[in-house]
């Protein structure tokens, strides 16, 4: 069940981010990736066994902020996947001061939640301390690696359109070596023993790998969708300009 769970939100996730930009366009990408950004570090508490292997949740939409910047870059340059960092950013800040004035507050005799929440949020300080440090650095190297390949392909081929996919996927996978390695010390040292980290970098980091070739596809169709956009914009003008 869990294999078919992490599967099926992948679809949903991925498919959501390619839907969010074709309904509104940048800021639907904003807004999904704001909200991978506060969700995945509360799903990280959360440790699982899925294809033969201990990992932790938050994977998926760790990988699917990348496909919002890759997404960004690509379509609508590099200072709105920047832009999009700092809303993550931003939103996490904001997550983190409220959700930790909930455990403040001393809860009525009728209360039946405040124990769990105080549980779980008690821990999450230290969860998107990690995750903030980790996530501006390797979500802006990624940005400024992927303009970089791009430049490399554009200047070595003469075509600025080509070479998507090596872009794509070598920007992304080189950033979330840096992603997958610091966010795993900062968050668990401590906590888990050596090889349970060890064994929680592989895991995280292979499952980034399949995230980041899968992620593919959805770029280019994002592509297309913006392309075939501009065309039908050009089309009506020039219609108008003819009339």
């Amino acid at each position: 069940m869990n294999e078919l769970i992490l599967i099926g939100t992948l679809v949903l996730i991925f498919g959501s981010e390619l839907l969010a930009y074709i309904l509104f366009g940048r800021a639907g990408l904003y807004v999904t990736s704001a909200l991978a950004t506060i969700l995945a570090n509360v799903e990280v508490l959360i440790m699982i066994n899925a294809f033969g292997m201990e990992q932790t949740l938050g994977n998926v939409l760790f990988a699917s902020t990348f496909l919002a910047t890759d997404i960004l870059s690509e379509c609508e340059g590099k200072k709105s996947a920047n832009k999009a960092v700092y809303i993550g950013l931003f939103a996490s800040l904001l997550f983190l001061g409220i959700s930790q004035s909930w455990l403040v507050f001393e809860p009525s005799e009728s209360d039946t939640v405040s124990g769990a929440i105080a549980t779980i949020f008690s821990n999450t300080p230290r969860m998107i301390a990690a995750s903030l440090a980790v996530y501006v650095v390797s979500q802006l190297f990624d940005v400024w690696l992927y303009h970089k390949w791009w430049s490399f392909t554009e200047k070595k081929w003469g075509n600025k359109r080509k070479f998507l996919w090596l872009r794509n996927n070598g920007s992304t996978l080189v950033s979330q070596i840096i992603n997958t390695a610091l966010f795993t010390f900062l968050a668990f040292v401590g906590t888990y023993d050596f090889m349970t980290m060890l064994s929680i970098f592989g895991s995280s980091y292979l499952i980034y790998i399949v995230t980041s070739l899968l992620d593919t596809p959805i770029v280019y169709l994002a592509r297309r969708f913006k392309e075939k956009r501009e065309a039908k914009t050009v089309a009506v003008a020039e219609a108008g300009v003819t009339d």
